[in-house]
């Protein structure tokens, strides 16, 4: 059976294929196009539409594509409830849904950066949920430091010292006010982050600027604070501009119109179309007022 979706996969365009390989149909066919192509290609081509709206195979509520994949086929290994956790909490950018969720967008996002060719990209990532099947079927429940009595003193220690020790109350560190300064300049101008680009303007080295992120930032670790800033710039920009969602989705620094959408309602409860709405509606009362 032949599938198709859009092209440059990170997270479920990945997981999916793999999951159908292993669990669904082992000569399966897997096919990359541009977005505005693919339901042409598929008619054309007899192949089945996955991971885009409006169709069978995608995202319903919180869940996404390969969620459905294993509630259509029935899927109950308890393996692949594990991954789906964290695929789900990788491809909406909900990483507390699983530990492990940020580290596999961080590891999906470098591969597709470094790999430019679809299906080169497709064949690494079946490695590495080969790899993640294996981890949640046989060590999920084992621990770093059990086999490593050196890395376990060293962790014993920590927690002695730095963990248990009394907790004074916290200042605003210089370096947070001013990377907060620096985030409002970026998200005025041409919302590019990077993490590492600040630490070098703060003189800080990046794996503690990392760390310590989310005690300043509203409890959010970098990623989570940068689309709460570019959810809020787009709200402005709705309110505030004619500019088409479209062109907010592309103001705002987010690769597409459909991931803007989800992100947008996980922050607000609305579709960026409907908000929209009541905001016009909110400004036609306060005019007859």
């Amino acid at each position: 059976m032949k599938w198709i979706t859009r092209e440059r996969p990170k997270i479920d365009r990945i997981a999916c294929p793999w999951l159908i390989k292993n669990f669904i149909d082992k000569e399966a066919e897997f096919i990359f196009v541009p977005y505005k192509d693919i339901l042409q290609k598929a008619k054309k081509l007899n192949a089945t539409p996955f991971d885009i709206p409006d169709v069978e195979f995608t995202h319903y509520g919180q869940e996404c594509t390969f969620d459905y994949f294993v509630k259509k086929y029935k899927i109950d290994d308890p393996a692949i409830l594990i991954i789906a956790n964290i695929v789900r909490g990788a491809d909406t950018d909900r990483h507390d849904f699983a530990g492990e969720a940020a580290g596999l967008w961080a590891i999906s996002a470098g591969l597709a950066h470094n790999i430019t060719n679809d299906k080169q990209l497709l064949e690494k990532g079946m490695i590495l949920y080969d790899a993640l099947y294996s981890w949640a079927k046989y060590l999920f429940k084992q621990k770093h430091l059990q086999n490593s009595p050196f890395e376990n003193l060293l962790h014993e220690v920590y927690t002695k010292i730095l963990v248990d020790a009394p907790k004074e109350k916290k200042k605003t560190p210089k370096w947070a006010k001013e990377l907060k300064n620096i985030l409002q300049d970026h998200v005025d101008t041409n919302l590019t982050f990077s993490l590492k680009e600040f630490s070098n303007e703060l003189g800080i080295n990046p794996s503690y600027l990392s760390r310590k992120f989310s005690e300043h930032f509203d409890n959010l670790n970098f990623g989570e604070y940068i689309r709460k800033v570019r959810i809020e710039k787009a709200i402005t920009l709705i309110q505030s501009t004619n500019y088409s969602l479209t062109e907010i989705a592309y103001l705002t620094g987010f690769s597409d119109q459909s991931h803007f959408t989800r992100i947008f309602k996980q922050h607000t409860g609305k579709n960026p179309s409907v908000f929209r709405k009541n905001a016009a509606k909110s400004k036609l009362r306060t005019k007859g007022h």
